[in-house]
C-alpha cells in the first residue's frame, strides 16, 4: 500500500513539476523532442545527420580551452553573484567595439543567455502579465514564460515576406493593461531574419508610447551576413526600457560553457536582478575564465567563421529552393533557416524521417517548425534547419530531404 501511494504520489509531483502555478503547462521542446527516435535510428545503425539544434561544429579556440586547462587556483570558489568583475570590466571593452556603451556595473553574467531571458520575466514581469513576441520564435521562450508564471502573445510573421517584422498595428492590437515587454531575437532564432534600422526604430516608439520593456535577445550578433546588426542599445532615449540577453554559446562555439550576460542601464531592474542572482549564488567559473579569455581573441577571428556559416548557408537554401514544393526565404543572419514542406504535418513527416526512412543507410534529424509558434496550427508545413554542420554533411542531408521527400507517404 506504501509502495503504491509512493508512485502515485510521484506520478502526482512529476505531473505538477511540468505546471507553472498559473496553470501553464510546460512545453516540449521542439528542438529535442524527437531525440529518442534519433537515438533509435542510430542504434539501427542509421547516420543522422543533425540540422534540428543550433549545435555548431566550429571548434571552440584553443586559446578558450587553454585558459580553462591551464587554470591555476587551490579552491573553486564562488564567484561574485555578479560574476568575476575582471571579466565583466573586458566585457566592457568588447560591447564597446560593437558600438554599445555600457559600465561593468551594468552587466549581471548568468548561466546561460538562458537565465538571463528567466531574471528578465521574473524580474519585470508579475504573474499573469504579457509578453509580446514575433512569431515564430525561439521556442524556449516559452519554457521561460511557464517558469516565470507569465504569458506569451504571439504577433505573427510570415514566411513569405521573409519574417520580416509584423506591422507595428500588429503589436498595438494586442497590447493590454497586463502587456509589459517586448521580446526580440536579432539576428532571429528560428528565422534568421535581421530587423532593420527602420524597424528597430518602430519598435522605440511603439516601447515608449506604452512605457514597455524591450527585451533584446543578442545571441547571434556577429552573425549578420548583409549589413550589419543594429542592437536594442543602439537605440538612442530608451536606456530604461531596453534589456539585453547575451551569450559566448554560438560566438565562439562554446554552448556546453553556459555563460551568458543581462546587461541594462535601468538601475532598478539592475537591484531586481541582483537579487535573483544571489539567490542562484554565482554563475559558473571554469566558463568564466573561458569567456574572459575569449575577448583576447584577434579582431579578425570571426572573419573566418562567418564566412564559413555564410558558404553553409548559400548552399543549404539553393538546395532546398531547388526542391520541387519547397520554399525557403534566404535569411540574413545567424545560422538558421526556415522551410516551407509539401508536407501534410511537419511534426509527422520529422518523426517518419527517423523511424521509417532509410537513404544509403542515413537520415536527417530537422526540427518541426510549429513549436516555434505560439499560435495554433501555425507553421504545420514548416521545418527549423540549423546549418551548423559542414557542407559535406550538409549536401548529403539534403540529398536525403530531397528523396525522402520523394518518398513520403503523406505529401501535400
Amino acid at each position: 500500500m506504501a509502495v503504491l501511494f509512493f508512485r502515485a504520489s510521484t506520478h502526482y509531483l512529476c505531473t505538477m513539476l511540468a505546471i507553472s502555478h498559473r496553470g501553464q503547462e510546460m512545453p516540449p521542446s521542439p528542438i529535442r523532442k524527437l531525440v529518442p527516435y534519433a537515438e533509435a535510428a542510430k542504434k539501427r545503425g542509421t547516420k543522422v545527420y543533425h540540422l534540428n539544434i543550433g549545435q555548431p561544429d566550429i571548434e571552440t579556440p584553443k586559446l578558450v580551452l587553454d585558459a580553462v586547462r591551464h587554470s591555476n587556483f587551490k579552491v573553486l570558489e564562488y564567484s561574485h553573484s555578479a560574476g568575476n568583475e575582471s571579466y565583466r570590466k573586458k566585457l566592457v571593452g568588447y560591447y564597446k567595439s560593437v558600438g554599445i556603451d555600457v559600465t561593468h556595473e551594468e552587466i549581471i553574467i548568468t548561466t546561460g543567455g538562458s537565465e538571463a531571458i528567466l531574471f528578465g520575466f521574473m524580474a519585470c514581469l508579475d504573474a499573469g502579465d504579457e509578453v509580446i513576441i514575433p512569431e515564430p520564435f525561439y521556442a524556449n521562450y516559452n519554457g521561460f514564460a511557464v517558469e516565470a508564471g507569465v504569458k506569451v502573445i504571439p504577433v505573427t510573421s510570415y514566411i513569405e515576406t521573409g519574417f520580416a517584422l509584423p506591422a507595428i498595428e500588429e503589436f498595438e492590437k494586442k497590447i493590454t493593461a497586463r502587456t509589459k515587454a517586448i521580446v526580440i531575437c536579432n539576428p532571429n532564432n528560428p528565422t534568421g531574419y535581421v530587423y532593420t534600422r527602420e524597424e528597430m526604430e518602430a519598435l522605440k516608439t511603439l516601447i515608449i508610447k506604452h512605457n514597455l520593456f524591450l527585451f533584446s535577445d543578442e545571441a547571434y550578433r556577429e552573425f549578420c551576413y548583409e549589413g550589419k546588426q543594429v542592437s536594442a542599445m543602439h537605440l538612442k532615449g530608451v536606456d530604461e526600457h531596453v534589456v539585453i540577453m547575451d551569450t559566448i554559446s554560438k560566438r565562439y562555439s562554446a554552448c556546453g560553457g553556459r555563460i551568458g550576460a543581462f546587461i541594462t542601464k535601468n538601475k532598478a531592474l539592475l537591484g531586481s536582478v541582483m537579487k535573483f542572482a544571489q539567490a542562484r549564488l554565482s554563475p559558473p567559473s571554469f566558463a568564466q575564465i573561458a569567456g574572459e579569455a575569449a575577448l583576447d581573441l584577434p579582431t579578425d577571428y570571426f572573419d573566418a567563421t562567418k564566412a564559413e556559416y555564410m558558404s553553409r548557408r548559400d548552399l543549404i537554401i539553393k538546395r532546398l529552393n531547388a526542391m520541387k514544393g519547397v520554399f525557403c526565404p534566404n535569411p540574413g543572419g545567424a545560422f538558421y533557416a526556415i522551410a516551407k514542406l509539401p508536407v501534410d504535418d511537419a511534426d509527422t513527416f520529422c518523426q517518419w524521417l527517423l523511424e521509417s526512412f532509410n537513404h544509403n543507410g542515413q537520415t536527417l534529424m530537422l526540427a518541426p517548425a510549429s513549436g516555434f509558434y505560439g499560435t495554433a496550427g501555425s507553421g504545420k508545413k514548416e521545418v527549423r534547419l540549423a546549418y551548423v554542420l559542414n557542407k559535406e554533411d550538409i549536401t548529403s542531408a539534403m540529398d536525403c530531404l530531397e528523396v525522402a521527400l520523394q518518398q513520403y507517404p503523406g505529401k501535400d
